[in-house]
């Protein structure tokens, strides 16, 4: 981003970034904080979406992987890990793809948080409709006939 990039300017970029990738979920964040620290929501836009969101470096599926892990791996951020939830969707992620990164986030912060994320990932397809997702273990896959 460019040094002169005005506050307004930042806002304006970051505001399109949010609604692209969070949708409505993000607008109601930033909505939820104008009565008491609309200066938090200004940043939220203007800087984690205006700066750091828009970076080309990442494709937003890719920053929506890494949030959800850090988020996961974090705990007691369920109601943002729920923004992002419907965020990687919105970005083009399957429920499966969601379901393996928090499966595989098991390992590195443990069952408790990998739990906690499952179960907000579920009440969000839920409210989707995207729900039961019909996952099987390879080993476990009916046989076919033929």
């Amino acid at each position: 981003m460019n040094e002169s990039t005005t506050r307004d300017e930042r806002f304006t970029r970051g505001l399109e970034v949010l609604r692209r990738v969070d949708g409505e979920a993000g607008q109601r964040v930033i909505d939820s904080l104008s009565d008491i620290s609309p200066e938090l929501g200004h940043q939220i836009v203007a800087w984690g979406f205006g700066e750091i969101y828009s970076r080309p470096e990442l494709e937003p599926r890719d920053r929506q992987l890494v949030t959800l892990g850090m988020l996961t791996a974090l705990g007691g951020c369920e109601p943002q890990l729920e923004v992002h939830v419907n965020a990687a969707l919105n970005v083009g992620l399957t429920p499966a793809q969601i379901v393996e990164a928090l499966l595989h986030s098991a390992g590195y912060c443990g069952f408790p948080k990998a739990l906690n994320a499952t179960f907000v990932a579920k009440k969000v397809f839920t409210e989707r409709g995207l729900l039961p997702l019909g996952q099987q273990p390879a080993d476990e896959a009916p046989a076919t006939s033929a």
